[in-house]
Order: C-alpha cells, then structure tokens, then sequence
C-alpha cells in the first residue's frame, strides 16, 4: 500500500526528495513517517507527522536539514533532504498506520503497521 522512490547517489552537500505514494484511504492514516536503515544498524526514526499535532518531529540528526510533508489530495508523503552528509547513507523507508502513535513511540518501527518497501539514499563524501 506504500510505495517509495527518490532515492540516489548524491555527493555530500546535495539535496534528495523522497516521496511515498499510498493508496486505498492514505488520508486517514493517523501517523506517517520515515525511517533509515544503515548497513548494519538498526532501523532509526527520521521524521513524524501525527493529525492532530502542532507539527512534525525529526530526529536530531537530521533536524534543520530534512523537511517532512504530506499531501492528502495526492496520497504522497514526502521528505526533503538537505544538507547531505555521508552517515544519512541508509535505505529509508516510509511507514504509516491508522490512530495517532504515542508520542514517545512515534520514531520507534513497532507504532507503524503499513511500510513502503525502501528506497536507498547514498552520500558519497
């Protein structure tokens, strides 16, 4: 139900833009987001939106630098990335699920129950 795309080689510095495409009733999902999966790491939390919340969260890592953003009329997530640094090399993934998560949880995988399936993000330096 999620499909995601942007990703790419871009050198330190450089902007990416990735989007995420769902389909059936995406407006309803309470809570988007995006995550990163580094090589062997753990997938991380990048970014939340949550309805009803003032606005989006980021993780510190990437605070100041990507922008996430919603487009209910196009049933697309997106997250502008800025700034790019080497260690931002990861697949990312979006995810979503219906029902707002807990505040706390929303940058922790086991809040989503939807997910895209990855599209890998590479900075070289």
């Amino acid at each position: 139900q999620l499909q995601a795309s942007g990703g790419g080689l871009v050198q330190a510095g450089g902007s990416l833009r990735l989007s995420c495409a769902a389909s059936g009733f995406a407006s309803d999902y309470g809570s988007v987001a995006w995550f990163r999966q580094a090589p062997g790491k753990e997938r991380e939390g990048v970014s939340y939106i949550r309805s009803g919340s003032p606005g989006p969260t980021y993780a510190d890592s990437v605070k100041g630098r990507f922008t996430i953003s919603r487009d209910n009329a196009k049933n697309t997530l997106y997250l502008q990335m800025n700034s790019l640094k080497p260690e931002d090399t990861a697949v990312y993934y979006c995810a979503a699920r219906f029902g707002r998560c807990l505040s706390y949880m929303c940058l922790h995988p086991s809040s989503y129950t939807y997910w895209g399936q990855g599209t890998r993000v590479t900075v070289s330096s």
